[in-house]
């Protein structure tokens, strides 16, 4: 049984959705295991998708874009209530991720320093590159983890 391959509301074949999309058909499947499209309908065996998937798929890819993880993007997508527009989980979800990403940036520019500094390292040995933090582990004091009693 032949599937149509048009556009306007045509069932398409995961591979030809694939292809359209520029993802691989295991992408598709993964998305789709994940909650993050629709499941497709079965036509002989076979995965067949409506023209709505590219919509889901351009969605899903935004929010990869934007660095959000499978689990944020399927909190994006089905973790509001119904009538929650678009715009308010944007934000909801914009907000959290600002705050991690910032986290990063710092990160990112103390990872920056450290390598820059490492750049003008004339030590002879591993050992001379981590002589004061070595020291500091030393000495550090050792947190008590006996209970209030004394147990």
């Amino acid at each position: 049984m032949p599937i149509e391959t048009g556009p306007n509301g045509a069932r398409l074949p995961i591979g030809a959705v694939a292809k359209r999309a520029g993802l691989r058909v295991s992408a598709l499947r993964y998305y789709e295991q994940a909650g993050l499209i629709a499941p497709a309908q079965r036509v002989g065996g076979r995965r067949v998708y409506d023209d709505g998937v590219f919509s889901s798929i351009a969605l899903v890819q935004l929010a990869q874009e934007a660095g959000f993880t499978v689990a944020e993007t399927r909190m994006l997508i089905s973790g509001f209530g119904r009538g929650t527009p678009a715009s308010a989980r944007w934000q909801a979800m914009a907000r959290r991720k600002l705050v991690d990403v910032a986290r990063r940036i710092e990160q990112a520019e103390r990872m920056k320093g450290l390598l820059e500094r490492l750049l003008h390292c004339r030590c002879e040995t591993l050992d001379q590159c981590v002589q004061s933090r070595s020291a500091a582990l030393r000495t550090a004091a050792i947190p008590d983890t006996r209970t209030a009693n004394g147990k």
